[in-house]
């Protein structure tokens, strides 16, 4: 859920700098004599609204390294067995699922791991300490699966797409409230006065904390996805069950807000919508039953 509030946070404020610079810039026409023009509202939306997703996007690899503190290893000269273990597995894992091979990184900190990037040949997959140090290492094989599965499937991109459509709603809705309340409540009939600028403010505020629940709705469904990734590239179910088990048990480790839903595992929300991972008995169940290809 942290990390999905962030986004929506992030996303906001994007929105909000290039409202203004378009407005500046006299590029937001869409308000005229006549009143809303709505197809110039759309291009309007469609150009804020996707472009605070896509630079989530386009930085969140940085983001990653910068945030948690992860060391990035070079496959080229490893600096111990563990570390030319963990690059060859998800170097072998990224062969089987016909993807580039990600920068291999570890940070420090309790049980987590997470993978991001643009693209799925420019990606990084990152493991904690923690979880390292409490697992065996088929289990970490199968989180490394996990996470190269969630590369292979274009969860990062699919994940932007679905961000920039919930903004677009989020942007247009916003203004035809805003307009709506400023000529009905407030009685302006002369251009668009304070009224539409809270309305959109507050407006854009609460869509987007409900448009987060589309997001988090997504972000649960590709983690069964990764999951049933995890078994295939495995060849077995059995290592991401006893993994995800394991991880019921431990206290999932802390990522930082921007990349929690990227992470493994979640501590979940004050409510089950807004909760970026799905229960850990329902990712097992769920494996349990998923075809082994």
């Amino acid at each position: 859920m942290k990390r999905i509030i962030l986004f929506v946070i992030t996303n906001l404020a994007v929105m909000l700098v290039l409202s203004a610079t378009l407005r500046i810039l006299g590029v937001d026409r869409y308000i005229t004599a006549n009143g809303l023009n709505l197809n110039a509202l759309l291009i309007f939306s469609l150009v804020v609204g996707f472009t605070g997703a896509i630079i989530s996007l386009l930085i969140s690899k940085p983001m990653a390294k910068w945030s948690t503190g992860a060391q990035v290893l070079d496959p080229n000269s490893p600096r111990n067995q563990r570390e030319a273990w963990l690059v060859d597995t998800v170097h072998q894992l990224a062969d089987r699922a016909g993807i580039g091979r990600p920068e291999v990184a570890i940070y420090e900190g309790a049980p987590n791991a997470f993978a991001t990037g643009a693209f799925k040949n420019d990606s990084l997959v990152a493991v904690s300490t923690g979880l390292l140090e409490s697992m065996s290492e088929e289990e970490v094989a199968a989180v490394l699966a996990h996470e190269v599965a969630h590369i292979a499937n274009g969860d990062m991109i699919t994940l932007t797409l679905i961000q920039g459509v919930v903004n677009t709603f989020v942007v247009f809705l916003a203004r035809v409230v805003g307009y709506f309340i400023d000529r009905v409540v407030f009685k302006n009939e002369r251009g668009i006065g304070p009224g539409y600028y809270v309305t959109v403010l507050v407006c854009e505020i609460i869509f987007g904390i409900l448009a987060s629940i589309i997001v988090a709705w997504f972000s649960r469904q590709r983690e069964y996805r990764a999951d049933a990734g995890s078994a295939h590239l495995m060849g077995a179910r059995e290592p991401m069950i006893r993994a995800l088990a394991r991880l019921g048990g431990l206290e999932p480790g802390e990522l930082p807000r921007s990349f929690e839903a990227s992470g493994i595992t979640g501590k979940g929300g004050i409510a089950a919508m807004f909760a970026s991972h799905p229960p850990i008995p329902a990712r097992i169940a769920a494996l349990q039953h998923a075809k082994v290809i």
